[in-house]
């Protein structure tokens, strides 16, 4: 009995601890992205979103950007709902353009409400910060549960201070959330296949439809879930001693199969009922109107005339008109809408995007690109101890067969968890891979934790490991493995880890590690998301009032920005619109010249599958040497005389 209170005792104040040192971590990742936001600019997804989140919750209208899902961009609009704000209501790029989302963007932003831009996108970024930290405690639950409270600080450290997470956590975008969407998913459908039960049925189905309100490619969950369970399917069956495809085995998986379409109803039902509520005040002709002139060169454009869709002949261009029609029936135009969605990230991902990589610029994407990013953007430490846990997990491999001991069935039974994890990060890398839209490290964040997961996994086995002794090695080498060398290497590599994050603070979206160049230098490597996105514009508004006081005449600076600000709103008629075709601004009497570095290398870079005009690549530039000055990272600039 005694013993029974001690126990109870200990675990309740070791557990105080341990979710003590989490809330540090949670505290010290907020600070880090409320007080890099204060700084930063807008950058260029969030000029699309902040005008079509404040939509969606002010007016129940769907109108802009339904390539993306509505529940991030819904959610941040809440604190704005308290604020005395002018929305363009009665501009025709409300009223009139289909999808006039950066034209609404940047009139709600910056010109309909006086001098309250930092205000809006402060605000708008608070519930974008909030989920990251949701998702860092989601990190450190399933963690706990996989490997203990200890064991589970280490992925919830590497997560709330990756530089990763503390850049694309505070933007409105939906990157993070994405990453968010799949951790649930994964969690809740795992805890329902392995403890099946109508609670983790409903729970795992309303988890699946807010993961596909985060973002479209959450879809990619669904061939995750039929994999799992078909494998799971096989365990259980082979652990019941029924035979391969008998009437017992085909009953499992019928049951298996219920559940699994239970949860998809459920999650499509959230879907619907969401757009149901954001299409309300969608006026339903326009609605129709803006789906047959957004899909109208989607699958080659509409059908010659006379030409309809039949079950023997049918074409991707059926799903537009399915979708276009669909749009017009009230009870399915919510569907209709989401579906809308989903076919422009079709037509997105296959198009590609035109990036620039490596010294290239190239609008058909690199089968490298995603590896190598990450091998140049994740910090060094943290790639060291993901590679020492790929190493110690095929010792453990070499371990099994050479003792003979263990079987993939028993691994699956057992770490069941963990190899979901495995699948999913190995899943959505082939995707990606594969896929033409080079779109940055944001794209690839959601494998990220799990990746953290399992390395922290691998490493606690090899902690405990007698590698040495099962071989047969020497005690010389034995002693080079002992497990407080171990601990030490382990200690040192977080500790790197958080000194990287504070040294690279409060430029966290270009950080870059040694071999990819370092905060200064990544966009030699890639820039785009990775680098530049525009966040450096209120640091140049600083820059230009240091150092181009007013006077009788005011100097002017030509500026070539990339991102989601409004250089006329910051910089008032101090600044000139630039264009590397517009010439040298120097014979406009224009002395200096800010361009954003995206565009630069975009202009002077090397070209593949891609043609640029001579007039685009800034020749003029290259007499030139150095920038004059830099401002944050992204913005060059040169004195031109």
């Amino acid at each position: 009995m005694l013993n029974r209170i001690f126990f109870f005792i200990k675990d309740k104040i070791f557990g105080f601890f341990s979710w003590s040192l989490v809330l540090i971590m949670l505290l010290g990742s907020s600070l880090l992205m409320l007080s890099t936001s204060l700084q930063e600019s807008a950058i260029m997804d969030e000029l699309a979103h902040i005008p079509a989140g404040y939509s969606y919750s002010r007016f129940l209208d769907y109108r802009l950007n339904p390539e993306h899902p509505p529940l991030i961009k819904a959610l941040a609009a809440i604190p704005l709902l308290f604020k005395d704000l002018n929305f363009p209501l009665e501009n025709k790029i409300w009223k009139e353009e289909v999808n006039g989302q950066w034209g609404a963007g940047n009139q709600f932003i910056y010109w309909n409400n006086g001098q309250r831009a930092d205000e809006i996108i402060f605000w708008s970024r608070i519930f974008p910060i909030i989920l990251t930290l949701i998702l860092i405690i989601f990190v450190y639950w399933w963690s706990k549960e996989l490997l203990g409270r200890w064991w589970a600080l280490i992925p919830t450290f590497l997560v709330a201070f990756s530089p990763h997470f503390l850049a694309h956590g505070h933007y409105l975008t939906t990157d993070v959330g994405a990453a968010l969407g799949f951790f649930i998913g994964l969690y809740f459908f795992v805890k329902q296949l392995t403890n099946p039960s109508k609670k983790n049925t409903i729970w795992a189905g309303i988890f699946f439809g807010l993961a596909q309100l985060m973002k479209f490619s959450l879809v990619l969950l669904i061939p995750i879930y039929i994999l799992l369970l078909v494998i799971w399917w096989l365990i259980s069956s082979k652990e019941r001693g029924f035979s391969f495809l008998s009437r017992n085995s085909l009953l499992l998986f019928w049951d298996f199969l219920k559940s699994f379409l239970i949860i998809l109803a459920i999650g499509y039902l959230i879907v619907w009922l969401a757009y149901f509520i954001f299409t309300i005040n969608y006026p339903i002709e326009k609605q129709k109107l803006d789906t047959e002139s957004t899909l109208n060169s989607f699958a080659g454009g509409p059908d010659p005339e006379g030409n309809s869709c039949r079950l023997s002949s049918l074409s991707p261009r059926c799903l537009a008109n399915l979708d276009i029609w669909m749009a017009g029936v009230p009870i399915l135009r919510g569907l209709g809408h989401y579906f809308l969605g989903v076919l422009m990230v079709m037509q997105r991902s296959a198009g590609g995007n035109t990036a620039y990589f490596l010294g290239e610029v190239s609008g058909g994407g690199w089968w490298n690109y995603f590896p190598a990013v990450f091998l140049l953007k994740e910090s060094l430490p943290a790639l060291i101890l993901v590679f020492v846990g790929f190493l110690a997990g095929l010792g453990r491999i070499f371990i099994r067969k050479y003792r003979q001991s263990s079987s993939l069935k028993n691994y699956l039974t057992l770490n069941f968890a963990e190899f979901s994890m495995l699948a999913m990060v190995i899943f959505y890398w082939l995707y990606s891979v594969k896929s033409p839209l080079n779109i940055g490290f944001r794209h690839i964040l959601p494998t990220i934790p799990f990746i953290y997961i399992l390395t922290t996994g691998s490493f606690k086995k090899w902690l405990d490991s007698r590698l040495g002794r099962e071989i047969g090695w020497s005690v010389t080498v034995r002693k080079i493995t002992s497990k407080h060398l171990k601990v030490l290497f382990l200690l040192l590599m977080l500790i790197w880890v958080f000194i990287e994050t504070m040294s690279a603070s409060p430029y966290f979206l270009s950080y870059f590690n040694e071999i990819g160049g370092g905060v200064r230098y990544g966009y030699r490597s890639v820039t785009d998301s990775n680098y530049d996105w525009g966040q450096d514009l209120i640091r140049l508004k600083k820059w230009v009032e240091q150092n181009l006081p007013a006077g009788r005449q005011v100097e002017k600076i030509a500026v070539d920005y990339f991102g989601g600000g409004d250089i006329k709103y910051y910089l008032g008629e101090k600044a000139e619109g630039w264009r590397s075709s517009r010439g040298n601004p120097a014979d406009s009497n224009i002395d200096w010249l800010a361009v954003s570095v995206n565009t630069l290398q975009s202009a002077t870079a090397r070209t593949k599958n891609f043609e640029r005009k001579p007039e685009d690549e800034y020749s003029w530039l290259s007499s030139y040497d150095q920038p004059y000055a830099r401002v944050g990272t992204s913005i060059f600039i040169y004195r031109l005389r």
